[in-house]
């Protein structure tokens, strides 16, 4: 247990700087990872197995665009799938925001579309299943609260397995429009979610309500035929 709570404050050490830049200022529903609050609620969190290797990978979205490019990198990466030659980096092999893309990705949804416009709870979905992965995307309005925070709350438990989360930042008082991240726990006690927001210049890490999060999800996406928002399961195939 106290080796588990060193790498933890390890951990948040590392992700603290950044979480200190010049962010904009969190509502007052929001706790940020790194806060005293914040970090007794992940030593004490019930799960929070997903936290070690995304923080181990957590990144900033190269572009206003790339929430959900950068969402599947740190994914991708933490689950050790076959990467691609980075020359800069041979003969080490990585994800990264440019060499996710390739002929496949770009027959689904091409990358200077995502560049214009982002990417959709389906199309993410899309995206994810071109490297050896099992995808489950959920609709927040074909599912309830309950049921979010118990398979969530499970996956997020599990060693390799990984949830991304859909959803409207104006709902949580942030600003603004809908946002991909990746939740790396859950804490039973406050009933809170942690979201590692890979928009690391606007907001950090930050505990939500589960309840605040599912109706942030549970919005009309317009570019996704007016579909809700909602959540992805990820863990490599078996």
């Amino acid at each position: 247990m106290l080796a588990r709570v060193l790498r933890i404050l390890a951990l948040l050490a590392f992700l603290a700087p950044v979480a200190r830049a010049d962010s904009l200022p969190l509502p007052d529903n929001l706790i940020a990872s790194t806060s005293p609050e914040g970090e007794a609620l992940l030593i004490d969190a019930d799960a929070r197995e997903a936290y070690f290797t995304l923080a181990s990978n957590y990144l900033t979205q190269k572009t206003q665009s790339f929430c959900g490019v950068a969402s599947m990198v740190m994914v991708f990466n933490a689950l050790q799938l076959p990467a691609p030659e980075v020359p800069e980096y041979t003969p080490y092999r990585t994800f990264t925001q440019d060499n996710i893309f390739n002929d496949q990705t770009e027959a689904i949804l091409p990358q200077s579309t995502i560049l214009k416009q982002g990417i959709t709870l389906d199309q993410i979905g899309q995206l994810l299943q071109v490297q050896p992965v099992d995808v489950t995307v959920r609709h927040a309005s074909d599912t309830n609260l309950d049921a979010f925070r118990s398979e969530v709350a499970s996956y997020l438990a599990q060693p390799g397995h990984f949830v991304l989360a859909n959803y409207f930042r104006n709902a949580l008082g942030q600003q603004k429009g809908g946002h991909f991240s990746p939740l790396a726990a859950y804490d039973k006690e406050s009933d809170r979610f942690l979201i590692l927001d890979v928009a690391r210049y606007k907001y950090p890490p930050v505990w939500v309500k589960a309840e605040e999060l599912f109706a942030a999800m549970n919005t009309k996406d317009s570019d996704n035929d007016d579909k809700s928002r909602g959540y992805v399961l990820i863990s490599a195939k078996s």
